[in-house]
């Protein structure tokens, strides 16, 4: 890979870490499960910033901290099992389970009758209201 070094020079680095990425690959997956949409957004650039702090030795930053701190609050529902696929140099996750998951097969299949289609009828017609009322102007 090419990195930017802290003093701004380009340099060739080269760093084997399977498992690393074994690890961290699965819990990325156990996340996606169990964590909000909003928070894994937000999370993303929580790492960005954690991971750049961290790259500099500014651990004693209050952002750091702060970083942490969300970091440590938000991974307190990343438990369970990951199934993972190695191949070829990689790792995939091909199962997960966890008993904090966002997840429910009854209520996400197209066949429930735990949803009534007629409760979207609402969503539908206000989703993106902001955007036509702009287009008729």
């Amino acid at each position: 890979m090419i990195e930017d070094r802290v003093l701004g020079l380009k340099a060739r680095e080269n760093y084997e870490h399977p498992a690393a990425t074994v690890l961290l690959t699965a819990h990325r997956d156990l996340e996606r499960l169990v964590l909000s949409r909003a928070e894994l957004r937000f999370k993303a650039a929580v790492d960005d910033a954690w991971s750049e702090l961290a790259y500099m030795g500014l651990v004693n930053d209050p952002l750091y901290a702060d970083l942490s701190a969300f970091v440590d609050e938000s991974s307190k529902r990343v438990n369970g099992v990951v199934k993972m696929k190695l191949h070829c140099g990689r790792a995939y996750p091909v199962g997960r389970k966890s008993p904090d998951a966002i997840y429910d097969q009854e209520m996400v299949s197209f066949d429930s009758q735990t949803l009534s289609q007629r409760d979207s009828e609402g969503f539908s017609k206000y989703h993106g209201f902001q955007a036509r009322f702009l287009a008729k102007r």
